[in-house]
């Protein structure tokens, strides 16, 4: 995979001359992997994409070593949304929907009214962080521009594409009074930047590279843009992991739940369709003290 060309990656730029930073991302084979294992229909593949873009994005925001964790619930069509992205700049995602419930055109309120989004910071060192926001934008890009207005109180804006082949990402960000000490100085150079952000249109987005988007938008600001920080996908499953859940029932539920399901037990990974076997054998082996490295012979 090291051969093929970049194509998942963030971009960080700031103004020369305003207290602003922004940042691109770019997601094509990331987000193949994960549409790769479920047949979602369209609507919810876009809110899967954007939703990627998004924590690509904060990932590099939040500056912290651990994992972002991005549920978006409701009681619609598709009442679980999630993505989760490592400090490693490692994505993985899924979604439950009702396919019969979903129509082509089916915005995000169809999908998922009465929606929550929870944005999770769990840090390798320290204190887990949790914030909360309802889903009352009209789009993902709203929403998670609602929730830096309400949690951080910094100006954060977000626009938010896909299309089921690539999804593409802006952010910009104040950043502390430096260049611009006057208050209404300051405000007038955000509002300008935004303004002009807010006319890039998704085929743009979606379409051109970095250095053509940022030269339409800012061709007469001075912008400085720094080198691509790759993403992948990867999910974190294990046999171990796995093994671990099974260790938690303890022995003697774990071995209930051999014969219950006819001599093994399954234990599938929603986000990449990985299925972990374990046996009677394997139970006694774990309990055993001697690891799940090993699977027995009685497993396919």
């Amino acid at each position: 995979m090291t051969d093929l060309p970049d194509t998942d990656y963030t971009q960080r730029f700031i103004f020369d001359d305003s207290d602003t930073r922004g940042e691109l991302v770019s997601l094509e084979r990331s987000y193949a992997e994960v549409l790769a294992k479920h047949a979602y229909p369209e609507p919810v593949k876009q809110l899967l994409g954007e939703l990627m873009a998004a924590a690509s994005l904060l990932v590099g925001a939040l500056k912290f070593d651990g994992l972002l964790i991005l549920q978006a619930r409701s009681d619609g069509p598709v009442p679980l949304l999630m993505i989760e992205c490592s400090s490693e700049r490692e994505i993985r995602g899924l979604a439950r929907y009702e396919a019969d419930q979903i129509a082509p055109d089916a915005t995000l309120a169809d999908l998922m009214p009465n929606g929550v989004l929870a944005l999770t910071v769990d840090p390798t060192q320290g204190q887990r962080y949790q914030g909360i926001v309802d889903l009352d934008g009209e789009t993902l890009s709203e929403c998670f521009t609602n929730y830096f207005v309400m949690s951080q109180q910094v100006g954060t804006r977000f626009w938010l594409y896909a299309d089921g082949r690539r999804a593409r990402g802006l952010l910009l960000q104040q950043l502390p009074a430096d260049r611009l000490k006057d208050e209404e100085e300051r405000a007038a150079s955000w509002q300008h930047v935004t303004a002009l952000a807010s006319t890039l249109t998704a085929d743009e987005l979606l379409s051109l590279d970095n250095e053509t988007v940022l030269h339409r938008l800012y061709h007469e600001e001075q912008v400085r843009l720094f080198d691509v920080q790759k993403l992948r996908f990867r999910c974190s499953c294990s046999r171990e992991r796995s093994a671990n859940a099974l260790v938690s029932l303890g022995q003697e539920d774990a071995q209930a739940l051999v014969i219950e399901h006819g001599g093994h037990i399954e234990i599938d990974c929603q986000f990449c369709n990985q299925r972990y076997l374990f046996d009677a054998a394997d139970i006694s082996q774990l309990f055993a003290g001697a690891g799940v490295e090993t699977p027995s012979d009685t497993r396919h």
